[in-house]
């Protein structure tokens, strides 16, 4: 079983609806969670916030944040995440924002994906190194990876 068509049934189970705040991603996220039939009954909505504008806008995530720790960052992901849950009817909210390439820095390097994950009690964050994979790959793993991340935290959600 997929990771999507896993989340549909354990959200059921839960009795949430999600929703996702991408960056780096472009809507990857929220496409394979529609790809489904059925996917109404998890996917709330989306949020595509490409530009610090767009997330300062859209997610409410503080300019202040953006200039200390750059768009690529576990601040800016934790954020965009409970943004995305506060602009919502959602349970859960995953965000992510990373550096897919090409190109990176020495400090942030191409492959670089940082996610967060909200949830009314809690928020969580963390970054993934994928690695100069390219730009397909790298967004391509950080779409299942914040899949994955989605299915944990439904998964330790009592049932309905």
């Amino acid at each position: 079983m997929d990771l999507a068509a896993a989340l549909l049934k354990e959200t059921a189970r839960a009795g949430v609806m999600l929703c996702c705040a991408e960056s780096c991603t472009g809507g990857l996220v929220a496409a394979a969670l529609t790809d489904l039939p059925g996917s109404s009954a998890m996917m709330e909505r989306g949020f595509v916030t490409y530009t610090n504008r767009a997330k300062v806008e859209m997610l409410g995530v503080s300019e202040q944040t953006l200039e200390r720790f750059g768009a690529v960052s576990e601040q800016v992901a934790g954020e965009m995440a409970r943004g995305a849950l506060g602009r919502s009817g959602a349970q859960v909210a995953v965000a992510i924002t990373g550096i897919a390439g090409p190109g990176g820095s020495e400090h942030k390097p191409e492959g670089r994906v940082c996610f967060g994950i909200a949830s009314a009690d809690k928020t969580q964050v963390q970054t993934q190194e994928f690695g100069a994979k390219g730009r397909t790959q790298v967004r391509l793993a950080a779409r299942d990876h914040a899949l994955a991340l989605l299915l944990s935290a439904v998964r330790k959600l009592p049932s309905i």
